[in-house]
This record gives C-alpha cells, structure tokens and sequence, in this order.
C-alpha cells in the first residue's frame, strides 16, 4: 500500500473564504500582503485556536486531577483534546501523549526504547531524514552500544532507496525510524511498505510524521506502525507536539517517569505538567481542519477536508514547478509533481547563496525558508552543504496569484545573477 495522496477531491471553502481565518496574513511588506511560503517550518495559526488557548488560560487554568472546578475542567480539556487527536491520526484516545514537540518526545522515547536495548542490537534509519529522527537514535550507540545502520536516498529523485533499505534489515534490527517526507524536499515514502519490512525483520517502526500530517491524514491503524509523531504548530496549531504508540507499548515501555506520577497509558509517557493551553490549541487546530467540509464525524470530515486540501496543493506545487522550471538558472530538487510528494518545493538559484535570495525575496513579501531545514544529510547529498536550499511551502491559505509574485521573484533575482 503506497499512501500516495488522493487525486481529486470534492470542493472546500473559497480559498478567499479559509484565508480570513488567519489574521497574520493581513500583515504587509512595503506595498505587498506578505505570502507565507514557510509552512514547512510551521503554519500561521487561524483565529480559532488562538480563542481556543486564551480562553484556556482566561478561564480554565489550573493542574490536573484536582477537586475543585478549573482543574476538574482542565482533565476534561485535556481529554477532549486526546480524542480530536486521536481522530487525527485514527487511534485511541489512551495512546496519545503530548510533549514540547516531535523532537524532544522522540529523544524521551529513544532513551525509553534504549533501556531494553544492548550492544549488537541495530537501529535503522535513512538519509532522507530529519535530524530531529536521527540523533535520538544516534545517542544510543553512546548509552547503549547500539550500530546504526543509515538506508540511502536517491539523489536524483529524492526518495528512498529499497533496495538499500531492505539490505539494512536483519535480524539485529531493533527498531526502524522512517520519516513519512521529506521536510526539505516533499518525497513521501510508503510507511505501511516500510512497517511490514520491519515487522517480518522482527523490529519495530518509529515515524516521523511531521511534515506529512499536514497535507495527508495520517492512519496509523493503515500504516502499521508502532509509533507515530508529528507537530500541531505545522498543521495550524501552537508549538506543541504529540506521540502516537500502540496501547500495549504505551503501558510497557520503562519510560523515565516521576514515582508518584500515573503509571497508565498514556500518561506515563508523559513528563511534568504540560503545555495546557498548547494541548487545547492543538485541538483546536484539528476542529479547524475538520470545518472546511461536511461529514458525519469529525474522522470523516477530516478526511474529505484533507482530499481537498490536496487536490488545491497539487495545483499550486504544478504551477510553482512549472514557473521555476523555465527560468534559466533555477534548479529544482526532489520529484515531479505527479510523484507522491507534499506540496513543498525545494530550489536553488545559480550563482545565489539561499540567504541572499530569502532576504531578497523577503523585500518582496515573499517568506521562503533557506538552509537545511535539519535534513543535513539531504544537503549534503546534493551537494549545497554550503549555499544550502531555498524552500517553498504551500498551506490552505495559498493562493495562485501568490505563486505567481514567487516565480516572478525569482526570475528578478536568476537575471541579475
């Protein structure tokens, strides 16, 4: 099964309609509304998860498993929210923790994971990746012994190399950590292949769904995988993150964890007292999605949301591809746009460092992304380890004509190079 994203789509709201949703977009640049191309690196938020947080914070704010009144309605936000996550991601309510982000959850479940690890187990994971799932793992060959075993890319497409990920399988193998795509090139790789390579190797599969979960609706039940983490700040929401696990893993992992703080899934998976107001925020943000198209549940709007929101992806990334393409001096990485791939463009100017053509763009009201985005490995690869990536991102709120002043931007800049 390749979770290749959907090619069509029943309609959602005007473009112009969902847009103002989101008060950062009436910010300007000289004479130009600004365009937000960084969503890769995280979203604008829309009205409604801010009223969501403050409102939290104005009103409800208290610790959790109390008496009194705030922080009885606390527990009751909290869950609510595990619920609208768990639709999210279709899972279970008990197998979703929340954490500061991908990252820090990640490195909590590795050194969980490491406890029951010893010298000679092996740990996969592949060049495609976010460093965000690569040095947790990396830390255990420190703390425990653990070999790493890296699964190549092709360059050239910017996708993952079977071939060279099935030789990396054997009966070492402890744990897969796959990203579901690439935040810095869009590629998406099939997690539910990789989950069942794992799984008849006898290991298991951490993915890394942060730059997916915004443009495709993740099925962890779908996919088979054993873990699952992503960010609600690049789905619309505040910086927060969330962890999916397997109910039965959850409840027997050795998690570092207080004495006195719950020993029950998914609680003990987490740390401290949360981000409360993020927690209602992120919530928020997926009741967001989940009103721009009709449906009998929030799972079912959700997932004609996402068809939609695909199909107005597609068109923009063909358009953005299309118009960088026929500038001389443009290169374009990562794979076409008929490819199972996020609407996320990856390009370099000749002859212009990625910072230089950001702060030029930047002038413009054009917000790109430069660097390497921490896919260091991704970088390097290409060659760019120095002038770095210009990234392009588009959201629900992206228009046409936006993609046009990008390409138009561009074109500025490649001519006086």
């Amino acid at each position: 099964m390749n979770q290749a994203l959907p090619a069509a789509a029943p309609a959602l709201p005007a473009t112009c309609e969902i847009r103002q949703s989101f008060p950062a977009l009436e910010r300007r640049v000289g004479e130009n509304n600004v365009a937000y191309f960084d969503g890769p690196g995280g979203t604008q938020v829309p009205r409604t998860v801010v009223e969501a947080m403050s409102d939290y914070l104005l009103h409800h704010n208290a610790n959790t498993h109390w008496a009194f009144p705030t922080s009885v309605e606390t527990d009751a936000i909290i869950a609510a929210a595990r619920s609208a996550l768990a639709d999210f991601l279709g899972a279970s309510p008990s197998e979703i923790a929340f954490g500061a982000n991908m990252t820090t959850l990640t490195f909590h479940l590795a050194r969980a994971l490491g406890r029951s690890y010893a010298p000679g187990d092996e740990i996969v994971v592949t060049e495609l990746d976010h460093q965000a799932n690569v040095a947790p793992w990396r830390a255990l060959e420190l703390e425990r012994g653990v070999t790493i075993r890296v699964a190549k890319m092709i360059a050239e497409t910017g996708q993952l190399d079977w071939d060279d990920f099935s030789r990396q399988l054997n009966g070492r193998t402890k744990l897969v950590a796959l990203g579901a795509a690439s935040n810095a090139l869009g590629s998406i790789t099939d997690v539910r292949r990789a989950a069942a390579l794992a799984h008849s190797a006898g290991a298991q599969i951490f993915v890394d769904a942060v730059h997916y979960a915004p443009h495709a609706l993740v099925d962890v039940r779908g996919l088979d995988c054993d873990f699952l983490s992503c960010s609600a700040y690049k789905f619309y929401g505040p910086h927060i993150g969330l962890l999916y696990g397997k109910q039965d893993l959850l409840a027997a992992i050795d998690f570092p964890k207080l004495i006195p703080s719950p020993d029950t899934a998914p609680e003990r998976a987490e740390t401290g007292t949360q981000n409360h107001e993020g927690i209602a925020g992120a919530a928020a943000a997926v009741d967001f999605l989940a009103s721009l198209a009709p449906g009998p549940s929030r799972r079912a709007r959700l997932t004609t949301a996402f068809e939609g929101l695909h199909a107005h992806g597609r068109a923009l990334l063909a358009q953005l591809w299309d118009g960088l393409s026929a500038i001389e001096g443009v290169e374009l990485y990562g794979p076409p746009p008929d490819a199972p791939r996020t609407p996320t463009l990856a390009f370099t100017i000749k002859g212009v460092p990625s910072l230089e053509a950001s702060r030029r763009l930047a002038q413009r009201g054009l917000f790109v992304s430069n660097g390497d985005f921490y896919a260091t490995t991704v970088v390097e690869r290409l060659g760019r380890e120095r002038e770095g990536l210009i990234r392009a991102g588009c959201a629900c709120y992206t228009t046409s004509e936006e993609i046009e002043r990008l390409i138009a931007g561009v074109q500025e800049i490649a001519s006086d190079a």
